[in-house]
């Protein structure tokens, strides 16, 4: 099957294209309007872990503040386009500023932490989502920037042309609400950050990410400019979280710094991890499961109360405690990932032969 797929490529980009397209529609006729905004959800979470994952995947450089670009970018669309400051900017223009501005934290936070690898790197980057998070919920005296904990609201939909997305519109007499329109807006991003991240990851600048993930050392031996290549992994990442996070603002209509906490850059991490660090379709897998595995376990409840009367486990517990052990498996069985690259099929691969071979060696030496 997979090589007849491979045989035909022209029709299963075609086949895939028309699925995109009707998805919205099957979804919202089967499961009801509110899985299709689950469906925007997953298309942010998507570009948000493409972003991650050319700082994490691409360059080895473990970031747990993530969510402080995605916040940066929210808030700044924010500021430009709601009453809060009486702005009201086309989204077209705001999106490329949150962006920017989120690349450049991104550089700001990277320049301090060049000579910090692994947990070093991971509990500083950490601090800094939180004190992003921290600021925003405190910026609202003695003047108003962020609103404090309320946060702003209000904010503007996008809107093309006179075009509301977030409108009620009548297409070919059916009556189509906003989440439709979003889900058609966030495809198009998605599908461009996925060509930008392929292109990435195949260019000279992915190859000196692979180099310096392998061997920081080496790579500076054969020439590559580790801090400033390692910048742009910071920044590059961070303006996917930036635009991410405009477009989160824009289709929400508020924001608070309860949006931006720890446990999303831990669930973005934990997204590219599941499906396969370095690997693009294994990170949108990943994003795709573990944004529609929470919302399919909510359901639960409504199960236990049909079967027995009554709700014997919280759905929430039980979400966390699936979600615990799906991770925990993982790990175990598959700790590349469930669509790891070529390459982390070698690594893994030649560290189980080692592994045997020393364990041999060592029975040998016993004996």
């Amino acid at each position: 099957m997979l090589d007849g797929l491979r045989r035909h490529p022209t029709l299963v980009f075609i086949a895939l294209g028309i699925l995109l397209a009707v998805l919205p529609f099957l979804t919202g006729a089967t499961l009801g309007n509110s899985w299709v905004r689950v469906l925007d959800f997953v298309l942010l979470y998507i570009i948000l872990a493409l972003g991650l994952n050319i700082v994490v995947g691409y360059a080895g450089l473990l970031d747990l503040g993530y969510v402080a670009f995605y916040a940066l970018g929210a808030y700044l669309y924010a500021w430009l386009a709601s009453p809060h400051f009486g702005i009201h900017l086309p989204f077209w223009a705001v999106l490329p500023l949150g962006a920017a501005l989120a690349g450049l934290f991104g550089v700001l936070l990277g320049a301090p932490t060049l000579r910090l690898r692994g947990d070093y790197l991971a509990i500083v980057t950490l601090g800094f989502g939180e004190i992003i998070r921290i600021f925003m919920n405190n910026l609202d005296h003695p003047v108003n920037v962020t609103n404090g904990p309320q946060g702003i609201n209000q904010i503007d939909p996008v809107s093309l042309g006179g075009f509301a997305f977030a409108g009620r519109h009548e297409v070919l007499g059916m009556t189509i609400t906003g989440p439709y329109f979003y889900y058609y807006l966030f495809l198009a991003f998605t599908l461009a950050s996925i060509f930008i991240a392929m292109r990435l990851q195949h260019s000279r600048i992915g190859r000196a990410w692979a180099a310096i993930r392998e061997d920081e050392v080496a790579a500076a031996a054969m020439g590559i400019n580790t801090r400033n290549v390692k910048l742009l992994a910071f920044a590059m990442g961070a303006a996917f979280g930036g635009l991410a996070g405009g477009l989160f603002a824009s289709f929400q209509g508020f924001i608070s710094p309860e949006s931006f906490n720890l446990w999303e850059s831990i669930l973005i991490l934990c997204m590219i991890v599941l499906g396969g660090m370095g690997h693009i379709p294994g990170v949108i897998l990943g994003a795709i499961l573990l944004t529609v595995l929470p919302e399919a376990l909510r359901y639960i409840g409504d199960w236990q109360r049909a079967a027995l009367g009554h709700v014997v486990v919280d759905p929430n517990d039980l979400r966390m405690l699936v979600f615990g052990l799906a991770l925990v498996l993982m790990m175990i069985y598959r700790p590349a990932g469930m669509i790891p690259s070529r390459q982390r099929k070698r690594e893994f691969a030649a560290e189980d032969g080692v592994a045997e071979q020393e364990q041999a060696s060592l029975y040998d030496t016993k004996a």
